[in-house]
């Protein structure tokens, strides 16, 4: 199985222009909207996405987003980034996510989701931390893509979905029992293989095994590894889930008040969507 994951990572195509440019624009010091504009306005994939995005119950703003330029000011030029890069990266992988039993705008719609959390959780206490998380808690599940597609060529999309429904909170388990590899794992070597950012790749990888992590992103993969059992393809947000991170973000240290917070805030906002 994991030759078979290898070959399909080798076999991904090169990532868009759009994202090549996206990536020398998060290296610069100084990061201009117009710049970023004008990138954007290349791929009008990527402009939907972000005005479904921002138009979405998780901002929740009370007047309707309808200029992409409005969108990159209210949801800030981080947030912009990390939806473009996840709209791009999903059309790039370019398969389905039957065997999590979602489509690929519900997978978006997690990834915003899990970035959101992020924002009201950690945004309270540590503005860098949160600032440095907001890419890799967009993409950490990139690799729900390649596990779907092996999955449908083995034949094992409807016993790995019947798996994960009977417990969300063990997804991780499930996929390393049938594919030798996680979600995450698979996303940090696509990350890798595409040559992106070290640090995005280094977090990403050390989200399902803390122990091996390296030390100096360990807190950034605890707090990843929490809002991965959050926002499961399954049941997001469900008590089980729910119950699950606050006792990892305990055994963690981190602060649990403040994740229980970003929660009932999200919880009501899809409450009143």
């Amino acid at each position: 199985m994991i030759t078979h994951l290898a070959k399909k990572i080798d076999a991904l195509p090169p990532l868009p222009k759009t994202v090549l440019e996206l990536q020398e624009f998060k290296k610069e010091d100084s990061q201009e909207t117009s710049k970023l504009l004008q990138i954007l306005e290349q791929d009008p994939l990527i402009m939907a996405t972000l005005l479904k995005v921002a138009n979405s119950a998780m901002f929740g703003f009370r007047h309707k987003v309808e200029t992409t330029k409005k969108a990159v000011d209210l949801i800030g030029i981080n947030f912009t980034l990390s939806i473009a890069f996840g709209s791009a990266i999903k059309s790039t992988l370019n398969t389905n996510l039957d065997a999590y039993g979602i489509s690929s705008d519900k997978f978006l719609e997690l990834a915003n989701m899990s970035s959101n959390i992020l924002h009201k959780w950690v945004g309270g206490w540590d503005f860098k931390l949160k600032e440095e998380l907001i890419l890799p808690v967009f993409l950490q599940e990139a690799g729900q893509f390649i596990i779907s597609d092996l999955a449908n060529e083995q034949k094992l999309t409807e016993q790995f979905l019947n798996e994960i429904k009977k417990d969300c909170t063990s997804i991780l388990k499930i996929e390393k029992k049938l594919f030798n590899a996680t979600s995450s794992e698979i996303a940090a070597s696509i990350f890798e293989q595409w040559k992106l950012n070290e640090s995005l790749v280094a977090i990403i990888k050390g989200v399902d095994d803390i122990s091996k992590c390296n030390p100096k992103y360990t807190k950034h993969a605890q707090i990843l590894s929490v809002i991965k059992v959050l926002c499961n393809p399954i049941d997001p947000l469900n008590s089980k889930a729910v119950n699950r991170a606050v006792e990892m973000a305990k055994e963690f240290k981190l602060d649990t008040k403040s994740l229980e917070k970003a929660i009932e805030i999200m919880e009501d906002r899809l409450l009143n969507a």
